[in-house]
């Protein structure tokens, strides 16, 4: 395989996971505000900065009044914006058809239908009322996407490099959408450390996650600051948390490189030993600065990206 086409897999992967948690954070953030059980929660301009900050583009300026139409299509479908939905599904497309060859007829129709269902989507229906339609319908094709992966191709490197682009951009969203939240955390309870704990948007994290029913079914308590972070972080048995992220891209860099001789400059060397250092974590250690703790996992996983582009990629 060419390097190039295995960087175009790599980051057709990452596209892919990077559209469903950008989709699923608007959709979860924007309606569970209308239940919310405060004041700050419930406001819509908290909502749409919370939006801004957690797609990495927040609004400095504290008195400008956002309009939520202008937000919704920054985000979703303004194809000015690098980071909006209709990019990341036309970056995952591009990428497809240059490694035509290597992926299924069957994941290769499923991503054009996906592509023309988004750049087909009417703005003025998505802006007004067609929030709730467009971002539920893009984590269902996202779904169906890694059900073709899985399901239509073989089990090699070709899967193996789609699926460490996959997991890494998951481990990266799950702990932007956790920073999003911590920070909205803060601000909701003006900073008090015993409602910050408990505030209503560890709740919407899981949601934004899709973990909250695995959550309580393994606590069986409502969330806190320490039952969520521990839960998307390190439980290893959680599909979408950090440390589960970290395994699956361990095992899948395993495949494209199988030597078992010791080499301190190599991907899999650097996968390990960030997985051994959360592995091991209790977390109250982290609890106890979490924005340090983001920084870092966040600049682990620019590493290994790097590390993987270095290694497979280069050309």
């Amino acid at each position: 395989m060419l390097a190039r086409v295995a960087n175009n897999l790599f980051w057709m992967g990452r596209y892919i996971e990077r559209s469903e948690h950008v989709a699923r954070y608007l959709n979860v953030n924007y309606f569970s505000s209308l239940d919310a059980p405060n004041l700050k929660s419930q406001d819509r301009q908290f909502v749409l900065r919370s939006m801004l900050f957690m797609v990495g583009d927040p609004e400095e300026d504290s008195e400008k009044f956002l309009k939520e139409e202008d937000v919704l299509y920054k985000i979703g479908l303004d194809p000015t914006y690098s980071s909006s939905i209709i990019n990341n599904i036309k970056f995952a497309r591009e990428n497809a058809n240059s490694a035509r060859d290597l992926i299924s007829t069957e994941l290769y129709e499923a991503i054009n239908k996906f592509y023309h269902f988004v750049v087909n989507y009417p703005k003025e229906i998505f802006v007004k009322n067609g929030l709730h339609d467009f971002t539920t319908q893009v984590a269902e094709m996202t779904d169906i996407l890694r059900g073709k992966i899985r399901g239509t191709l073989l089990h090699d490197a070709t899967y193996a490099i789609i699926s460490m682009g996959i997991n890494i951009e998951r481990a990266t969203q799950i702990t932007r959408m956790i920073n999003s939240k911590y920070n909205d955390a803060l601000l909701s309870q003006g900073g008090e450390n015993e409602k910050f704990s408990k505030s209503f948007e560890w709740t919407t994290l899981l949601k934004c996650a899709e973990s909250y029913d695995m959550m309580r079914r393994f606590y069986k308590k409502t969330p806190t600051s320490i039952t969520t972070l521990e839960f998307l972080i390190l439980n290893p048995n959680c599909p979408r948390s950090v440390m589960n992220s970290l395994n699956q891209v361990n095992q899948h860099v395993k495949i494209l490189n199988p030597e078992k001789r010791y080499n301190k400059n190599s991907t899999a060397f650097l996968i390990g030993r960030v997985r051994s250092e959360y592995e091991f974590k209790y977390i109250e250690e982290i609890d106890q600065d979490i924005k340090s703790f983001i920084e870092n996992i966040l600049e682990s996983l620019v590493d290994i990206s790097d590390k993987v582009d270095e290694e497979f990629f280069n050309y």
